[in-house]
C-alpha cells in the first residue's frame, strides 16, 4: 500500500486511543506504520536490487518486534524526551502490523515468513493506490477539522475539545475495515466466476482476480490453462462472457528462453512473478539474435507491461544483455 495510506492509518490509530499509552505516541505510530518501507534504500543498487529486497525481511513477521523497537528508539532519540517503553513498544507493534496487513491487501504481496520461507502472500482485494481508501481516510481527517472549526465559532473559546479527532479516527478505521471486507467478498465472487468457466474448451489450472482502481465491481481476470493464458474482464454487475477474453499462447521452450532463464535477472524475476508469460521475437539490430521477455501479467498489460525482465540472446544462445524493468 502507498505511504499516504500507511501514514493516515498510523495517525488514526493514535487518535483512536493509543496516544494514551505513551508520550509521543503519534510520532511513534506514524513512523512504525511506515518503517517497513525503509527497504526503499535498496533502490540505490538498481531495479533488480529493489525487486529482491522490497518487501523482504523488513516486512516479515520475525522482524516486527525489531521494526517496532526501532520506531520507538528513533522518536526517543530525536525528541530527547522520555517515553513509556512498554506502552510505546506495544503501540509501535500495532503500527507495524497495520503496515503488513495493508500490504497484504494488494496484488504485490508480502513475504511474511522470511527468512524461513520466501512464499508470497496476497489478498488481491485493493488497488495500489486505492482512491476509495484515500476518500475514507480524507473524511477521517477533514471531519474532525471541520467540526473543530464550527465548534470554535459557537463556543466561548475557553473549552477545549477532548480527544481531538477520536470519533473521526475510529470511523475511518472501521469504515476502511468494512470497505476491505466488502472487497474481499467481491473478490471471492470474481474468483469463483473465473474458476467455473471453460476458455476455448480448456479448464483453468489456476486463476487470479486483480482489482481495478476506480470500479470495485470490475476485476482484471488472469486464467492459466495448459496451453495459454486468458485475460478476461469481470464485471460483477453484468453477465460474464469468457469468449471475450484476450488469449495469450504460451510459447514453446527454446534455446533463447532457456538461456534467459539461466541469468540472475530472470531467476530473481521468476521468484517474484506469480503469472509470468514469455515473449520471443527477432532483434532488428543484431542478425539472428532474439529478444526474450518475461512479463508478470498481474501488472499492466502485455502491450504495456509494468513488471518485466528482458534479455538479448545471440544466435549461439549467449545472453548479451539482460535487465529488469518496472514502472
Amino acid at each position: 500500500m502507498d505511504n499516504l495510506t500507511h501514514t493516515a492509518v498510523g495517525l488514526f490509530l493514535s487518535r483512536a486511543g493509543l496516544n494514551r499509552w505513551t508520550p509521543h505516541a503519534t510520532a511513534i505510530l506514524v513512523i512504525a506504520a511506515n518503517i517497513p518501507d525503509m527497504d526503499v534504500v535498496t533502490a540505490a543498487g538498481g531495479s533488480l536490487s529493489y525487486l529482491h529486497y522490497h518487501r523482504h525481511l523488513t516486512h516479515s513477521l520475525l522482524a516486527m518486534p525489531l521494526m517496532a523497537l526501532l520506531s520507538v528508539a528513533l522518536v526517543r532519540a530525536i525528541s530527547r524526551a522520555p517515553v513509556r517503553w512498554l506502552g510505546a513498544f506495544a503501540a509501535a507493534l500495532i503500527g507495524v502490523a497495520s503496515h503488513l496487513l495493508l500490504d497484504l491487501t494488494n496484488t504485490y504481496g508480502v513475504r511474511l515468513l522470511l527468512p524461513f520461507s520466501s512464499q508470497w502472500f496476497r489478498f488481491d482485494i485493493a488497488s495500489f493506490p486505492d482512491p476509495w481508501a484515500w476518500s475514507i481516510l480524507m473524511l477521517g481527517i477533514l471531519g474532525p477539522l471541520l467540526s473543530r472549526l464550527v465548534g470554535s465559532e459557537i463556543s466561548s473559546g475557553s473549552a477545549r475539545i477532548r480527544h481531538y479527532g477520536q470519533g473521526g479516527a475510529i470511523f475511518a478505521l472501521l469504515f476502511l475495515t468494512l470497505y476491505d471486507s466488502g472487497r474481499a467478498v467481491l473478490h471471492a465472487r470474481a474468483v469463483n466466476i473465473l474458476e467455473s468457466r471453460l476458455y476455448q474448451g480448456a479448464a483453468p489450472l489456476r486463476v487470479a482476480a486483480c482489482p481495478t482502481q476506480m470500479n470495485p465491481w470490475r476485476w482484471k481476470g488472469i486464467v492459466e490453462t495448459s496451453g495459454f493464458f486468458a485475460l478476461p474482464s469481470v464485471n460483477l454487475l453484468d453477465d460474464f462472457d469468457p469468449t471475450r477474453s484476450l488469449i495469450l499462447d504460451k510459447p514453446d521452450r527454446g534455446p533463447a528462453i532457456d538461456a534467459a532463464r539461466a541469468t540472475p535477472v530472470f531467476q530473481e524475476f521468476l521468484r517474484f512473478s506469480q503469472f509470468p508469460i514469455w515473449r520471443v521475437w527477432p532483434d532488428s539490430k543484431i542478425e539472428n539474435a532474439k529478444r526474450v521477455d518475461a512479463i508478470d501479467l498481474r501488472f499492466g498489460f502485455p502491450t504495456a507491461p509494468a513488471f518485466y525482465a528482458r534479455a538479448l540472446v545471440d544466435s549461439h544462445g549467449k545472453v548479451i544483455e539482460s535487465a529488469f524493468h518496472f514502472r
